[in-house]
C-alpha cells in the first residue's frame, strides 16, 4: 500500500498520472479560520468525468453536530494505517492547524469548544447546494450514494423511510447501495427499489434459496459520461445476516463474493468500460483487501465505517474514497478518462459546514414538509444535560453510557449491553436533550430492550465473539460496528490476543467482586438480532431514565482497560 507521503510525491512527480487532491488548498484557508461557501467548493476542475459520493447520512436530513472518534484502532497490517489515526495525530500526518475547522471537522480533541465556534455539521439541503455548484461546473456529474440512508431518525421509522426516499430522489442520485436499509423488512425495501428513479446496485446481493443474483439488483449500470464509458458496480454490506436480524430478509443473502466481483469488472471491462468504480459499503478495511485481490478497479467510493479522509489511499491502482457520515462531508472526485483508462484523478472532501454553506430552499422546503406532521413530538424537551453526549469510539460513548446506565435503572439489570453502532449525532453540554435527539441514537426496527439472565461464561463469550468481529487481523472477518458497550461491567481486553484470550478480569463493578463463570447476573440490553425479542423500545427506556435525572452527567468511563493498543 502507498503512503501518503508516498503518494504526494508521485503527485507531484506524475501527476498527469495520478492527479492530485484538493486538500492541500482547505488547509491552507481553514489554518486562516476564513472559510467561505465559494473557497469549500473551490476546484479546479480536471479530466472529463465527475462523481459525487455521499454515504451513511443515517437519515439526518436537518444540520447537526458530530464528533470523530477518539480511538479507532487498526489491527496487523491496518495497524497505524490511515483510517486508523485519530487526534493529534490524524492532525499531524495531514498538516492541519490545532482550533481549526479542519481540526474540529476531522478530529475529536476540544470538540465542545470547537463547536461553539464552528457551528453544526449537515443538512441535506446544505449537501444539495454543494451537489448544485459541482453539476453547475460538470453538468453530467454521477451522484453516488453509498447506502445507511433510509435509517437512523425518527421521521424515518414513522414513515418506513420514506422521508429519506422523497429528499434523496430530489437530489437526483444516479445510484444507490445499502444496508442499514434491508432492516426495514425486505417487502418495504422491494416496494421502495421498485419505485426508485436511479439505479439500485449490489454484485452481492443474491437470492438465498438459489444463490443467484437477486433480479431486483443490478450488479452494475453504465454510464457515457465525458466521451468514456463509466461502468458502477454495487456492493451492499456483506454481513447483513449476522451484523443485522436475517429474519427481516429472508429471502436474500450476501458475501463479500470476491469471486463474482472479479467477474463483474472482468465483464465490464469486456463490454467496453473505460473507467471501474465500486460503490461500496463494505467498510474501509474490507475495501482494502478486496482492492488487493480483485483486478482492475480503478475506484471504490468507501462506506459503513464511517471514515473522513481527505485524501485517496492507493491500494495498488486502485483509490479508495472515504466520505464520512450523517451528511457531513460530500466528495467530489475528478476522473482524467482516455484511451480507454484512467490517467488521473483530483478529488476533494467538501465539508458541510451548515453555518458556511447556503441552504438549498427548494430541499428545504421539502425536509420541512416531511417533518411537519412530527415536529411536536420531534422537539419535546426530556432533560438537559451538563456533558458532551457522543457515540463514536471503539470502546465507549457517553451516549451509550447514558443508555446503559437506562437500562440498568429501567430495567433493573446488574449489567447492561449497548450495540456498537457508529450512527448517531453528538449533543453539546448545555443543550436540551429532546426526543429527536433520543432517537437519532436509537432509532431502528428491532428496539426491544430485553431482560434476561445470564451466566459469567456466556458474557464472556459475547464479549469474545464481538471483540473478534472487531479485532480479528483479517478485515473479511470485521463483520460491522464496535465494540458491544457494556455497563455494571469492566473487563480487560488485549486487542494483540486471538479469540478466546481478549477478555479477562472481568468484574461487576457495583460490588468489585470478579465474575463467576458459573453464576447468573440479570443483563439488560437492545437491538438483539433474535426474533421474537420482548421488552420495552429502547427509547422510551432512554426517555424514561433522562425524565427522571432531568439533568443528564455522564461521568468518565474508565471500566474498559485496552492492551496492546
Amino acid at each position: 500500500m502507498i503512503s501518503r507521503r508516498d503518494f504526494l510525491q508521485v503527485s507531484m512527480a506524475a501527476s498527469a498520472l495520478y492527479g492530485a487532491s484538493g486538500f492541500g488548498n482547505w488547509a491552507r484557508l481553514a489554518a486562516q479560520q476564513s472559510l467561505t461557501q465559494d473557497q469549500l467548493l473551490e476546484f479546479e476542475t480536471f479530466g472529463n468525468i465527475s462523481l459525487i459520493h455521499v454515504t451513511d447520512i443515517h437519515a439526518q436530513l436537518k444540520p447537526i453536530y458530530f464528533r470523530e472518534p477518539e480511538i479507532n484502532l487498526g489491527i496487523g497490517d491496518a495497524r497505524g494505517q490511515m483510517p486508523h489515526v485519530t487526534g493529534a495525530a490524524f492532525r499531524k500526518a495531514y498538516g492541519i492547524e490545532e482550533g481549526s475547522p479542519l481540526a474540529y471537522g476531522l478530529t475529536y480533541n476540544d470538540f465542545s469548544a470547537l463547536a461553539k465556534t464552528y457551528g453544526r455539521v449537515g443538512g441535506l439541503d446544505r449537501v444539495s447546494t454543494v451537489i448544485n455548484a459541482i453539476r453547475a461546473d460538470r453538468p453530467d456529474a454521477l451522484l453516488l450514494d453509498g447506502g445507511d440512508t433510509w435509517h437512523g431518525s425518527y421521521t424515518c421509522y414513522q414513515t418506513a423511510g420514506q422521508d429519506m426516499v422523497n429528499v434523496m430522489n430530489a437530489l437526483k442520485p444516479d445510484a444507490m447501495t445499502f444496508h442499514w436499509e434491508f432492516t426495514l423488512g425486505s417487502d418495504r425495501v422491494n416496494e421502495i427499489v421498485e419505485g426508485l428513479p436511479f439505479a439500485a446496485l449490489g454484485q452481492n446481493i443474491f437470492d438465498a434459496e438459489w444463490d443467484e443474483p437477486a433480479e431486483l439488483f443490478q450488479p452494475y449500470k453504465f454510464f457515457d459520461r465525458g466521451g468514456a464509458k463509466v461502468a458502477v458496480i454495487g456492493q451492499a454490506f456483506p454481513y447483513m445476516p449476522i451484523a443485522n436480524p436475517g429474519w427481516m430478509f429472508p429471502e436474500y443473502s450476501f458475501g463479500i463474493r470476491d469471486e463474482n466481483m472479479q467477474a463483474m469488472v472482468d465483464e465490464v471491462r469486456d463490454a467496453g468500460a473505460d473507467v471501474v468504480v465500486v460503490l461500496s459499503h463494505n467498510g474501509f478495511d474490507v475495501d482494502k483487501k478486496m482492492a488487493g485481490r480483485v483486478q482492475g478497479i480503478d475506484v471504490i467510493l468507501s462506506g459503513h465505517t464511517h471514515d473522513a479522509l481527505p485524501e485517496p489511499v492507493l491500494v495498488g491502482k486502485t483509490h479508495i474514497i472515504a466520505s464520512g457520515s450523517n451528511g457531513k462531508f460530500v466528495s467530489r472526485v475528478d476522473l482524467d478518462v482516455r484511451d480507454g483508462q484512467m490517467m488521473g484523478l483530483k478529488h476533494k472532501l467538501i465539508p458541510i459546514f451548515s453555518d458556511v454553506i447556503a441552504p438549498d430552499p427548494a430541499i428545504t422546503a421539502l425536509i420541512n414538509d416531511q417533518r411537519a406532521p412530527y415536529e411536536a413530538a420531534l422537539s419535546e424537551v426530556i432533560g438537559k444535560t451538563e456533558s458532551l453526549l457522543y457515540r463514536r469510539g471503539n470502546f465507549n460513548g457517553t451516549w451509550d453510557d447514558l443508555i446503559c446506565d437506562a437500562l440498568i435503572n429501567e430495567r433493573e439489570a446488574d449489567i447492561a449491553m449497548s450495540p456498537g453502532v457508529r450512527w448517531g449525532p453528538s449533543i453539546l453540554p448545555g443543550q436540551e436533550i429532546t426526543r429527536e435527539d433520543i432517537w437519532n441514537v436509537t432509532s431502528m426496527s428491532y428496539p426491544n430492550a430485553y431482560r434476561t439472565e445470564m451466566t459469567g461464561e456466556f458474557i464472556h463469550v459475547i464479549l469474545e465473539d464481538v471483540g473478534d468481529n472487531l479485532f480479528n487481523p483479517d478485515p473479511y472477518y470485521q463483520q460491522g460496528g464496535d465494540m458491544v458497550r457494556v455497563g455494571g461491567l469492566g473487563y480487560r481486553i488485549d486487542v494483540t490476543k486471538p479469540q478466546g484470550q481478549r477478555i479477562s478480569e472481568m468484574t461487576l463493578l457495583k460490588t468489585g467482586e470478579v465474575i463467576d463463570p458459573s453464576k447468573t447476573y440479570v443483563v439488560a440490553g437492545w437491538a438483539s438480532v433474535n426474533e421474537g425479542t420482548e421488552g420495552p423500545p429502547i427509547w422510551d427506556v432512554v426517555e424514561n431514565h433522562v425524565r427522571n435525572l432531568g439533568t443528564v452527567t455522564v461521568q468518565e468511563n474508565t471500566s474498559v482497560d485496552v492492551v496492546g493498543a
